[in-house]
């Protein structure tokens, strides 16, 4: 079967792929403004809430193990309509929940049920295309993906002020309804039965084992999980800089937030155009040269006490080369392993977001009432970040 080019997809299809991948972006952003309102109201620790996003991390990167090599198996589309389902289930619990104990159990299964539609949509779009135009296809998903992180802390904000955070999780559920029907009605099953691969837990250990070994593939694997890292200490710990060091109001937040995409959407736009003329090599470089120097500058808002007008737009730059960084990256890594999409997806997410979520907790422990944790442990990311591409990750060709 020839293959389309990334512009004779659909523009509906598109915005589909993006708002499905946008659950995950949405389950974590757009309760961040609430996350001191959830504190005080079970009158817990900063750090207590804090864990709820680790925990949904730690379920989204276990998930991904699992449901990479079952879309393998059985095929793309059961395991997304599966996931999304279990995800409404998670979202319905977390509005009704009534202990901080129970929000944190709640949000482990509903990052595990994320981490289906991350692996699927990625797998879907390599069935679909070769290396450059997957990278330039999963660049305009993640340019649609990126309106769920704009509005989202902007709505988050605005519902909790005026419904209470409940409010938040319940339009959660309602949008993952509304992405169970689409899913059902939309997306075309991309994996034929041909290239099935059946599912057995030795030959999946022994993929794992294999991907494991490859020196290139986890430099581009451990690359991006660094680089992801750095923006998950933002997101578990900027809500508390912002609004309780700086004195940000919870429903301004999401206007800073915003700031951040309007980066991402630059720099993916920029992506999406030149990297066929490029190369997904030298792009990688370019997005990791930016948030190094992003991370010096963050490092150096700590030193000299900078405050928040300088600690934004290093922040705005930090974030915007994610995406340059990370489709680049998996564009390498899947056209290593063509015939094993879900499978070599499913590592990389799992190490992605496990690595963020270790990176996560450590921030959530350290004091919560200074800015330097989030602000060094950023920094220290972009280091390691591209360190592990020119070591290890980069194409000698």
């Amino acid at each position: 079967m020839t293959k389309p080019s990334a512009t004779q997809l659909s523009f509906m299809m598109f915005v589909l792929l993006g708002a499905i991948s946008a659950l995950t972006p949405l389950a974590i952003d757009m309760y961040l403004p609430a996350m001191p309102a959830i504190a005080e109201d079970f009158g817990v620790m900063p750090g207590d809430v804090q864990i709820t996003l680790t925990i949904y991390t730690l379920g989204f990167a276990v998930g991904q193990l699992f449901y990479g090599p079952l879309a393998d198996s059985i095929g793309r589309k059961p395991v997304l309509l599966g996931g999304v389902g279990l995800f409404l289930v998670g979202a319905i619990g977390c509005t009704f929940t009534h202990s901080v104990e129970m929000l944190v159990w709640v949000r482990l299964l509903q990052g595990f049920a994320g981490a289906a539609a991350a692996v699927v949509i990625q797998a879907v779009v390599r069935d679909m295309f070769e290396a450059e135009d997957f990278a330039r296809t999963m660049s305009f998903i993640t340019l649609v993906m990126t309106v769920a992180p704009l509005v989202a802390p902007l709505i988050g904000g605005h519902v909790s002020v005026i419904a209470g955070w409940r409010a938040v999780f319940g339009i959660l559920a309602v949008f993952s309804v509304i992405m169970l029907v689409a899913i059902y009605y939309k997306i075309p099953e991309t994996l034929a039965k041909e290239n099935r691969q059946p599912f057995h837990l030795r030959t999946s250990l022994r993929n794992y084992a294999g991907l494991l070994r490859n020196r290139q593939a986890m430099g581009l694997v451990l690359c991006g999980a660094f680089s992801f890292s750095g923006m998950f200490v933002f997101l578990t710990a900027g809500a508390f800089v912002y609004i309780d060091i700086y004195g940000v109001a919870p429903q301004d937040f999401g206007y800073l937030f915003g700031l951040n995409v309007l980066t991402l959407v630059m720099f993916t736009t920029l992506n999406g155009r030149v990297v066929k003329k490029y190369g997904s090599n030298k792009m990688i470089m370019f997005g990791l040269t930016i948030q190094l120097l992003a991370g010096i500058g963050l490092f150096i808002c700590w030193v000299a006490d900078l405050g928040l007008v300088f600690i934004v737009p290093c922040v705005m730059f930090y974030v915007g080369t994610i995406s340059t960084i990370g489709s680049n990256g998996m564009a390498l890594l899947l056209n290593k392993y063509p015939n094993m999409a879900g499978t070599t997806s499913s590592i990389a997410g799992t190490l992605r977001f496990g690595i963020g979520s270790l990176m996560g907790f450590i921030v959530a422990h350290l004091p919560g009432d200074e800015s330097w944790p989030m602000l060094t442990m950023m920094a220290l990311c972009a280091v390691l970040s591209i360190v592990i591409y020119k070591v290890y990750g980069e194409s000698k060709q």
